[in-house]
């Protein structure tokens, strides 16, 4: 398979596993109350309602070139807080959707993987989705603003350090490249990902 071919199954693959994501994190919003994200049509399965094209489209792309584990940053699905059923509660699942969704296609798609035993392309294309989609479960649940993991770890936190977690969120996303290309987050990464696909079926 050509590196081209192989760059455009990975855009389509980030597509599909980010649409639902993104559609997740919409969906439970709306259910516990919120209709933000649906006013501003993010309840919604097509991707061009969450593509921001560097974000999506090139880092993730890049990121797996170079590294081969994904940096992936949708436009952020918009809630209003003071909406939602649950208060942090309410808001820690909202965030916990997104990469939850990921780990059960994973899980799904490997499923299928192994029962039909499906080989050639189809198999290749459906591997990478496989890991893809454990790659974003993983980044996603990394604990630091703006990342899912955040908003989970928000919900459960003392005030010290949701109040910490408040003034680096401008910053989040530049510390964690950073802590990328220096190494303090590639290794748990890869290895966080490498425990998951192997419970995979």
């Amino acid at each position: 398979m050509s590196w081209a071919m192989s760059l455009l199954i990975v855009i389509v693959c980030i597509l599909v596993a980010m649409t639902v994501h993104e559609f997740m994190h919409a969906y439970v919003s709306y259910r516990l109350g919120d209709t933000t994200a649906k006013d501003e049509g993010r309840l919604s399965l097509n991707p061009l309602s969450h593509i921001d094209p560097f974000a999506t489209v090139l880092l993730p792309a890049i990121a797996w070139v170079l590294f081969g584990f994904i940096i992936l940053a949708a436009k952020p699905v918009p809630f209003n807080p003071t909406r939602v059923r649950g208060a942090e509660m309410g808001a820690a699942l909202i965030a916990f959707a997104g990469p939850a969704s990921n780990l059960i296609l994973a899980f799904l798609t490997a499923a299928i993987l192994s029962v039909f035993g499906i080989t050639g392309f189809i198999g290749t294309v459906l591997g990478i989705f496989v890991v893809l989609n454990v790659a974003l479960f993983v980044f996603n649940l990394i604990p630091i603003p703006p990342l899912d993991g955040s908003r989970v770890l928000y919900a459960f936190a003392p005030e010290p350090v949701q109040d910490f977690m408040r003034r680096i969120e401008p910053y989040g996303f530049f510390i964690i490249i950073a802590l990328i290309f220096l190494g303090g987050l590639s290794g748990v990464i890869m290895t966080s990902n490498q425990f998951i696909l192997s419970l995979l079926p």
